[in-house]
């Protein structure tokens, strides 16, 4: 009979800092070696790290520890955390923060989207806050703002709040079980809908780490080695660590969840009660209780698990109890005598602590995942006192393959001071059918990358690399889980290709890679569309778009439909077949409507996708396109004008155009000593123009200027802008008084003035047809858009990246949708659409991405900088004068040289020191912050509300004032804040 699976809960991402290894694969292969992962400490180290002399002189002092590297590290900007706040926070809620983050993105979860996750948090006691207390430093405020950052009753609701979780915040406290019975909870929380995700994440990380005093007849080793079940035990060992699993529904998960690590059956907790023989006992009763409540629940027989991670402190009552309570509860459930290996995490990394349930339960996914059954670390033989008669369980001396029953089946007990017992039982999770996505290989895929700052981008690029690699993963599916998984962070990265491969190529070699920064605080820039003219027409030219810019052909198929079936059926096919004969494109009466064609379609597009211009100019025949897009003339118009625009022109006599790269007045004393045949045709920037005339003409000037003067030919047929194209203005007057002109949404460019037309303007017929014939000014249009809108990104929507070079001459920042640069056309759309979206466009990056499934993939690479509180040093290294913070080059914390004043202390208002100094001292203290300017934003550098009444207070202090909080909260600049100041003073304002 098979199980009901409705109440199983998928385990889908995973993070964690550890002893001894780098990642979780670091650690897992360390964990099937057998390696013990505690560190033996030097007395250097340990009175560095702040451990008293008396401590480390005491002969029973054991300088044993399961340190973590880089536990002082947090990435505060990433998390909007300013510098004084970071260094206030204790080390475990800060690498909580970074975990949680971490486990997040390894569930394919984006942080604060909009499934409502819930988060069940513990930490351990705060070691950070009592160095802080002790060193005598913390006045009432500052001793208020140490304890939100350090003590357990706020760090759940802060990890909901940095990340953005909408679910329960609940921080659990049972010391070393905390963590699994917070995995308890939040089953318990998702079985009862109290949430559609559940963020479980324990800490245990000591302050100072070093080693611990071995008192005989206690729980910590003299021999600074933890050996459970061996005849050698004596103790355990103190580690730290922080853990981090994500838990869904499973069928939640397998819908469109990356593949599980696992699947929890059944979870139980108890308390042992009064039944034992003191408040520090371990009792028999309730851990063999708790065991077989979790069997129960799971709704399986002891006899279906081979595996058990044990608690297994390594001590000498501990251990022969738990072995005795797991042996009853298992075996009086079907399991057979010595089928059950036991796991003893302890033995490589030390005690975790508040984090030793959760990371318990992650080795146990692993071994059910990966089928390896790791060794207990150090043993040798099995302690006497363990009664081995008919116990299912038995320990392994080696790594080696799983011999449990299928499917594989572990169990997860974890015990706390005080009796808090909690058991998991979990499986491997059931096989995920890979998404049907496939493509990549013909069109390509565009890989996105983002972070806080260029060094963890380019980390987190290189950790990517190896992993595209090694693992081999569909490039689907990898782009799909970045869009889709993945903040959308300021410093930007954006690489498109076919394989996974090849990506990891580019990364590597950072060809093809385009990276950018988005400004913080701000709106995007905004976007300019430029619509190009006759002569950047080739066949198949919609074929890039087609392949890769989403919601194109569907757009094109709109657009066609509003031109007459014959010349829809063969601009479709110039359009898409590459084969398509040039000539016969190059024909004014098939040129126009197909280009026309492609650049609506492009910009309506783009445009779905979120990129809305403030402005569009297009040139020569993309005035139309520009004007249609802003809405002064419906599509159907549109189609009809440059239809008979195309046809009236070919009926033009022959001519010719010719590109000059000279300034305009040089060109025209040129053109005034060769005769009335040629025209300006085009003034196109500083130094490039056309000119327009008969074929003998052009030809005769381009030989008379000769190589001291750089020309090309245009692929046009006919001389455009000049008096040679006149026969076709009646024909196009005469479309023209057929159509509606409306007033236009958005401004565009007009070819013969450079001046904007505005939103709203009156336009009339008249316009269309002196732009056909007179100059197109489009240098001096490009100049007005650069005016009217600085720091814009001018989108060439067309073929080819000839009005791009233009943009670059005003200085706009130009991107050219399909520059045609290359054999991958497709590719370079994808590689334009990333660049927009680099540059902080608003583009939905699963809209890029196409299709797929998400997966597992490496996270954002933390390595931020070192925090320690000055108030938390050791106080013979403090500086002198302390309160201050530590002259660290390898921090960014900000520094209290002496010449700030001590704000914390309450001295008498002092009048004669400047205002605005002691504000921007005060942020300074606050914040954490110095080189402020005016423009200096209180809340994106970190501040909240609390840090604001706190600079009320110190504003009342330091000057006599009272600022009002709606004040300062409304003034949010430092400039505005010491005007504030000055007005209550009574003093002027002095402006640089």
């Amino acid at each position: 009979m098979s199980r009901d699976r409705s109440l199983d809960i998928a385990v889908t991402g995973l993070a964690a800092r550890f002893p001894g290894a780098t990642d979780l694969a670091e650690w897992w292969s360390a964990l099937v070696a057998g390696r013990v992962l505690t560190r033996r400490h030097t007395r250097g180290e340990l009175l560095d790290a702040g451990m008293p002399r008396s401590l480390l002189d005491d002969p029973d002092f054991v300088p044993v520890h399961g340190h973590l590297d880089d536990a002082d590290r947090f990435e505060n900007t990433l998390f909007r955390v300013s510098p004084r706040e970071a260094e206030m926070m204790d080390p475990q809620h800060r690498l909580m923060l970074e975990v949680a983050w971490g486990a997040l993105e390894d569930a394919g979860c984006r942080p604060g989207d909009t499934s409502v996750t819930g988060v069940f948090a513990s930490a351990s006691s705060s070691g950070y806050l009592r160095a802080m207390v002790a060193g005598g430093g913390l006045d009432p405020l500052t001793l208020e703002d140490a304890l939100h950052g350090t003590e357990p009753d706020f760090m759940a609701s802060l990890l909901s709040y940095k990340l953005g979780l909408t679910g329960p915040a609940v921080a659990v406290q049972t010391a070393c079980s905390s963590s699994l019975v917070a995995v308890h909870l939040a089953v318990q929380a998702l079985l009862n809908g109290d949430c559609d995700q559940a963020l479980v994440v324990g800490a245990g990380i000591a302050h100072p780490q070093g080693g611990h005093l071995h008192v005989p007849g206690g729980i910590h080793s003299a021999a600074g080695a933890c050996r459970p079940f061996d005849e050698s035990a004596d103790g355990v060992v103190a580690g730290s660590g922080v853990a981090c699993v994500v838990l869904r529904r499973l069928d939640d998960a397998l819908a469109d969840g990356p593949e599980p690590y696992g699947v929890v059956l059944g979870t139980a907790i108890n308390n042992d009660g009064a039944s034992k023989a003191g408040y520090y006992a371990p009792s028999v009763d309730g851990q063999e209780a708790v065991i077989r409540a979790a069997l129960a629940a799971a709704d399986v027989d002891g006899g279906s698990l081979g595996y058990l991670e044990a608690h297994a402190t390594g001590t000498r009552v501990g251990d022969p109890i738990e072995w005795t309570a797991a042996s009853a509860a298992l075996g009086g459930t079907g399991a057979g005598p010595g089928t059950i290996a036991v796991g003893a995490l302890k033995a490589n990394t030390g005690h975790l602590d508040n984090a030793a349930g959760v990371a318990s339960l992650i080795k146990a996914l692993l071994v059910v995942k990966e089928g390896v059954v790791p060794p207990v670390a150090g043993f040798s033989r099995l302690n006497p006192l363990l009664e081995t008669e008919d116990s299912p369980l038995y320990v392994p001396a080696e790594a080696r393959e799983w011999r449990g029953p299928l499917p594989r089946r572990a169990g997860i007990s974890s015990f706390g001071v005080g009796g808090t017992n909690a058991h998991v039982v979990v499986e491997q999770a059931p096989p995920v059918r890979p998404a049907e996505t496939g493509g990549e290989e013909d069109t390509g895929r565009l890989v996105l990358l983002s972070a806080a700052d260029p060094g963890a981008l380019a980390r987190s690029a290189q950790r990517l690399g190896s992993h595209l690699r090694r693992e081999e993963p569909a490039l689907a599916d990898v782009s799909f889980t970045l869009a889709a998984a993945r903040a959308e962070l300021p410093v930007r990265l954006a690489v498109a290709g076919r394989t996974g491969a090849e990506i990891a190529e580019r990364l590597a070699s950072g060809e093809g890679v385009v990276r950018d920064e988005v400004t913080t605080g701000g709106l995007p820039a905004p976007a300019l569309f430029l619509f190009p003219g006759q002569g950047s027409q080739h066949p198949g030219m919609a074929r890039p778009f087609a392949e890769a810019l989403p919601g194109f052909e569907d757009a094109l198929r709109d657009c066609l439909a509003a031109f007459d079936p014959a010349t829809a059926g063969v601009v479709r096919r110039a359009l898409l077949d590459e084969s398509f004969p040039a000539a016969e494109l190059e024909a004014t009466e098939l040129a126009q409507p197909a280009l026309f064609a492609v650049e609506y379609a492009a910009s309506a597009a783009l445009r779905a996708l979120g990129v809305a211009p403030a402005a569009v100019a297009g040139h020569s025949l993309g005035e139309i396109t520009a004007a249609c897009v802003a809405g002064a003339l419906d599509l159907a118009d549109a189609a009809r004008l440059v239809t008979v625009r195309g046809r009236a022109m070919a009926d033009c006599p022959p001519g010719a155009m010719l590109a000059v790269g000279c300034d305009e007045a040089s060109l025209r004393t040129l053109l005034a000593e060769s005769g009335p045949e040629l025209e300006l045709a085009a003034h196109n920037g500083p130094e490039s123009c056309v000119v327009a005339g008969t074929e003998d003409a052009v030809e005769a000037f381009r030989t008379r200027l000769g190589a001291g003067v750089p020309t090309t030919r245009l692929r046009t047929s006919h001389a455009f802008h000049s008096a040679l194209v006149e026969p076709a203005l009646a024909p196009l007057s005469a479309a023209l008084a057929g159509i509606t002109l409306r007033r236009p949404v958005l401004p565009f460019a007009a070819n013969a003035t450079g001046e904007l037309v505005p939103a709203g303007a009156r336009i009339t017929a008249d316009r269309f047809v002196a732009q056909a014939r007179g100059t197109v000014r489009f240098a001096e249009a490009m100049e007005t858009l650069a005016r009217r809108f600085p720091g814009a990104v001018a989108v060439e929507v067309g073929p080819g990246r000839v009005l791009s070079a233009l943009a670059v001459a005003a200085g706009l920042t130009p991107v050219a949708l399909s520059p045609v640069r290359t054999a991958r056309p497709g590719e370079e759309v994808l590689t334009a659409l990333g660049t927009l979206w680099a540059k902080g466009l608003p583009l939905a990056p699963t809209a890029l991405s196409g299709p797929g499934r998400r997966v597992h993939l490496p996270g954002y690479a933390f390595a931020g900088p070192r925090w320690m509180a000055p108030e938390a040093r050791p106080r013979e290294a403090a500086l002198p004068g302390a309160p201050g913070r530590t002259p660290d080059a390898a921090t960014t914390t900000a520094t209290a040289n002496g010449q700030l004043p001590d704000v914390r202390t309450e001295e008498a208002p002092a009048p004669a020191e400047d205002p605005a100094a002691v504000l921007a001292g005060l942020w300074a203290d606050l914040l954490g912050h110095t080189g402020l300017t005016a423009d200096a934003d209180f809340f994106d550098l970190g501040g909240d509300s609390l840090a604001t009444t706190h600079l009320a207070r110190r504003i009342k202090l330091r000057l006599g004032v009272s600022v009002s909080l709606r004040d300062l909260l409304i003034g949010r600049t430092l400039g505005r804040q010491t005007e504030i100041v000055l007005g209550l003073l009574d003093r002027p304002v002095v402006r640089s």
